[in-house]
């Protein structure tokens, strides 16, 4: 009877009876070249915006600090889950020692679970700074950033199973590739459904509580402003009533466009990671699911796309683009427009509930 095993990475789920089976050399192509193109600009986007982000390290906010490490994520994902990937297409089978090939499954989960979980922490802190202000205006300053090193450390203790499970084993006489042993029937049902949980539901989950908390409390700030401004015409003021009200709608605007940049982020990886983790789910739990079609590859082709959405979405929110080539090619500094300092932001915020409660 032959013997089941799941091959999965970021681009292939197969579940395929041991043996030497020919593979579809269009679809490889069709593969080589999709990997090919997003480690380039995965890689290119995100050197880029790290070397921005570099120049500017003597201004960087809390904001900057979550995405250099979302880029850093995102880089662990080019150069450890896409490129080995992209090689593994090349050779067809897997080329190298058994360390390797362990090593390889593990820094690709890695890289999957430090770039949602980076998602997550970034949405969470701006929870933090808007819906519970005075908490993260007492915060001091620390030297490390308590969050991001709760992400890593959840990204390289979770991905450890990757090391049991993966192996170089014969799949035919003399012929070797990395593949990955379970229990069967349930083992691929249970491993497949506990990444998707802990890797794109509930993040997935976390994130859309935390932007419908945030969306409401700047539904409420924008209410105080009003009725501050409606107030003062009442009262013969045709402007906001004192300096504080008017630095309230000044910060806002920023505030505002890093929760949509937020919003978008988590929008592009939603959109990314769904098809592949929904085809992971499919292959798993249905016998019969199409793995082999065209179909199916490119979808979780696709999700590596996300590593070069992230970089994309934060430099058309913050950058003027002239400035940046030239900051790039070394001629002169670009100027990220500011997004704002905790301080700023929570002061801001509690000057506009603090001004309406003094006004009544």
């Amino acid at each position: 009877m032959p013997v089941l095993t799941l091959n999965l990475s970021n681009a292939t789920l197969e579940m395929e009876a041991i043996g030497d089976e020919p593979r579809n050399e269009y679809l490889a192509q069709i593969e080589i070249a999709l990997l090919s193109v997003i480690f380039l600009c995965a890689s290119t986007l995100n050197f880029g915006l790290l070397l921005v982000l570099w120049k500017k390290k003597r201004q960087m906010s809390r904001m900057r600090v979550f995405v250099t490490h979302l880029c850093l994520a995102d880089l662990v994902v080019a150069f450890f889950q896409v490129c080995p990937q992209l090689m593994w297409d090349i050779t067809d089978r897997f080329i190298g020692p058994d360390l390797v090939c362990r090593l390889v499954k593990y820094l690709q989960i890695v890289g999957m679970f430090a770039s949602t979980y980076m998602i997550v922490v970034m949405t969470v802190d701006r929870y933090q700074a808007i819906c519970n202000p005075m908490v993260t205006f007492q915060r001091r300053r620390a030297r490390w950033n308590l969050p991001v090193c709760v992400a890593w450390l959840a990204s390289f203790v979770f991905s450890v199973p990757q090391l049991f499970i993966f192996s170089r084993v014969q799949i035919a006489p003399g012929v070797y590739d990395c593949w990955a042993q379970f229990i069967q029937p349930w083992g691929p049902k249970a491993y497949v459904t506990w990444t998707t949980l802990v890797i794109f539901l509930v993040p997935i989950v976390t994130v859309m509580v935390c932007q419908v908390r945030i969306c409401r409390a700047l539904q409420i700030n924008l209410y105080l402003k009003t009725q501050q401004r409606q107030q003062g015409r009442d009262e013969g003021h045709p402007h906001p009533l004192s300096t504080s009200t008017s630095n309230v709608a000044s910060v806002s605007k920023s505030r505002i466009k890093t929760v949509k940049m937020t919003v978008v982020i988590v929008l592009a990886y939603t959109v990314c990671w769904a098809p592949f983790f929904t085809v992971q789910l499919w292959s798993v739990w249905d016998a019969d699911a199409p793995t082999e079609t065209a179909t199916f590859t490119i979808l979780m082709l696709l999700a590596s796309l996300n590593s070069v959405a992230n970089p994309c979405i934060y430099l058309l929110f913050t950058v003027n683009f002239p400035k940046l080539l030239g900051t790039l090619l070394c001629m002169k500094h670009t100027d990220l427009e500011s997004l704002p300092e905790e301080a700023t932001m929570v002061s801001s915020l509690y000057l506009s509930i603090k001004s309406h409660s003094d006004i009544q």
